[in-house]
């Protein structure tokens, strides 16, 4: 048998009967140890007839009796009576904090009586009562304002004043103390600054039939909208240059014939806004470079401690690593970087040396001022080094555009490109993040040193900026090309031209060599539109003058006569086409009417009140119907971009 066996047997016997001494002993030791473990006090407790102290405050009445530690004890004990005054009465000598308390957006359409129950609800059930009583007491004329963030360039905080004030206000509706007290985001304060103008006025024909401007493929405007629609945010109407945003798409227009530079096309349509306007399409479409010359690059590089983002010096660096695989073996590269003090980061360097290239650009880190004067002089005098015949120099300028060492004012920076192009050197400026993004003075780097000025949001925006679109960014076949438009009084009786407020030029520029104009480059396309009223439309919004001059006579069957004027790269005098624009209306095709499309969303950004009803839906129905070949899918992306337009706008 084995142990189980013998337990199994044990337990179906009887049970052995219990000894009476063992349990009366183990019941004593018991009790013992019981009353020895929680330590009894054999003392009778005390009563009212026989009150005995002891314990903690008998041994403290001993150790006060005890004369050598009686004025050791008072000592100490006034110390700390006069350390608790100290911390209790403090709080209420120094002025309250004011609280900051961020607004908050609830819904137009949300019922009244439910805003009503969670500010009962959240009063009575979930606000601290401090909170809730200072809440109710403070004055009923008054609201709490939102601190906004005043860090200046620096780091510097601001006004402390400004950042927490009580302001007058109206009395608060029903529901405001909830909106006050729930918890907001942040809206972090912007300090991008644009370069724009006031919309173009409406022109009276007969006062002013002569527009003139100069030409503009830059793209910077359309990216930044588009970065933030996606951001969920209305761009800033200061943001919005319609014709960037006309320009930033490819058009098949008809391609010039022979040696031309550029093929002019011109169209007049209804205008989709205005069945009694009509719109004018002026569309060039450069020529294309079969074998194009050497490139000489120099990467002028800001790596200055604002540009540490992901969407800066991080994205910056990959855009260039894209570039990298468009250059032939005999293109030249170079790289200057600028913080605190600009260096070259690079000599000058086949591109056929990628790996030594991307390395180059690997290094790169962020950290220190903005030395932007002193980078732009060495990029300058690299390029003038790898310069020979034939070949065509550029800086290629990429920041965020926040200069504050060296040249520091836009007027400095203006006259120093524009006496470097003079060189042959031209200067494109590509733009990296938000925040402090200086697009007033990446505008005016870009027009004065013949370049082209873009904004980088995204590794997409890299791709078609300086891959599918690098000819025509980087190799002029026209420069300093000027549009005149004279409109023809005896037809037209008001004009305006939409977009290119920036690009104004006076009248008397057009024949001016000397005046800076856009540059076309290899393939691109450019687009201008004009909004025309024809003589005698119920449209017409102004009224003829009584001591005005007689009207104008002038063939009916001309709505305008249009001149442009350029200079081919190395000559040193322009060149003038004309061409009459006919009165006729046209079926306007998929191209002028996405260009339209295009334009009207830009008028609906910048809230233009030229448009009448015409809304975000009529845009996205334009340009839904209008989209044609869009192999790229860019205009499937401005559709989607139109709609959270209209979203947001809600």
């Amino acid at each position: 048998m084995d142990e189980l066996d013998k337990l199994r047997a044990a337990l179906q016997g009887d049970a052995p009967a219990p000894k009476a001494d063992a349990k009366t002993i183990a019941l004593r030791m018991a009790e013992e140890n019981f009353a020895r473990l929680q330590e009894s006090d054999p003392a009778a407790r005390p009563t009212e007839t026989a009150p005995q102290r002891g314990g903690f405050l008998k041994g403290l009445s001993q150790m006060f009796m005890n004369s050598n530690l009686k004025p050791l004890m008072l000592a100490t004990s006034s110390l700390v009576i006069v350390g608790i005054g100290v911390v209790l009465v403090d709080p209420f000598a120094r002025p309250m904090p004011q609280a900051v308390i961020e607004p908050v957006v609830m819904p137009a359409e949300a019922p009244e009586n439910l805003v009503d129950d969670l500010v009962e609800m959240e009063i009575e059930e979930t606000a601290a009562p401090s909170v809730s009583k200072r809440l109710q007491q403070a004055p009923a004329n008054t609201v709490a304002q939102p601190r906004r963030s005043t860090l200046g360039r620096n780091g510097d905080s601001g006004s402390k004043a400004e950042n927490s004030v009580m302001r007058p206000a109206a009395p608060a509706p029903s529901g405001q103390l909830l909106r006050d007290r729930l918890p907001q985001p942040q809206v972090a304060q912007s300090d991008d600054r644009f370069a724009n103008a006031a919309t173009n006025p409406l022109k009276v024909t007969s006062e002013e039939p002569v527009s003139t401007f100069s030409i503009d493929v830059d793209t910077a405007s359309y990216s930044w909208v588009r970065s933030s629609l996606t951001r969920g945010q209305l761009p800033d109407t200061a943001s919005v240059r319609v014709e960037e945003m006309v320009n930033y798409f490819p058009y098949d227009y008809p391609a010039p014939d022979g040696d031309a530079p550029f093929e002019t096309t011109v169209s007049v349509s209804e205008t989709p806004w205005n069945p009694d306007t009509q719109l004018m399409h002026i569309a060039i479409q450069g020529a294309q470079v079969e074998t194009r010359p050497p490139l000489n690059l120099v990467f002028l590089i800001d790596t200055s401690g604002s540009m540490q983002d992901a969407n800066k010096l991080p994205l910056l660096v990959q855009s260039f690593r894209l570039m990298l695989g468009q250059l032939n073996a005999e293109d030249q590269v170079a790289i200057v970087a600028y913080a605190g003090s600009a260096g070259t980061v690079l000599e000058p360097t086949p591109a056929s040396a990628r790996s030594k290239i991307e390395d180059a650009l690997a290094r790169l880190s962020a950290g220190g001022s903005t030395a932007g004067g002193e980078g732009l002089r060495a990029a300058y005098a690299l390029a003038e080094q790898m310069s020979d015949d034939g070949d065509v120099s550029r800086v290629i300028l990429a920041t965020d555009g926040d200069f504050n060492v060296g040249l520091q004012s836009d007027a400095e920076m203006k006259g120093f490109v524009t006496e470097k192009r003079k060189s042959g050197t031209y200067l494109s400026v590509l733009g990296f993040g938000r925040g402090n993004f200086n697009d007033a003075l990446m505008q005016t780097l870009a027009q004065n040193g013949n370049g082209q000025a873009a904004y980088i949001d995204t590794l997409a925006e890299a791709q078609k900026m300086l891959v599918d679109q690098l000819s025509g960014a980087l190799f002029p076949i026209a420069q300093d090309v000027k549009i005149q438009v004279e409109f023809n009084p005896a037809t037209v009786a008001e004009y305006r031209l939409i977009g290119y407020e920036t690009r104004a030029l006076r009248r008397e520029d057009f024949n001016n060599d000397h005046v800076d104009a856009g540059e076309i480059g290899a393939g691109h396309t450019v687009t201008a539109l004009y909004e025309v009223t024809p003589v005698g439309s119920p449209a017409v919004l102004t009224d003829p003058l009584r001591f005005g001059a007689p009207k104008a006579e002038g063939s009916e069957t001309d709505l305008a006569f249009l001149r442009l004027r350029y200079i081919e790269p190395g000559a040193a005098t322009s060149q003038l086409l004309e061409q009459v624009v006919p009165v006729e209306e046209s079926a306007p095709g998929d191209e002028a009417r996405f260009a339209a499309a295009i334009a009207g969303f830009g008028q609906l950004l910048r809230g233009s009140t030229d448009l009448g009803d015409w809304s975000y839906a009529d845009a996205i129905a334009l340009a839904n119907g209008a989209k044609g070949d869009d192999p790229y899918g860019y205009r499937t992306e401005a559709v989607q971009l139109m709609r959270l337009a209209q979203s947001l706008q809600r």
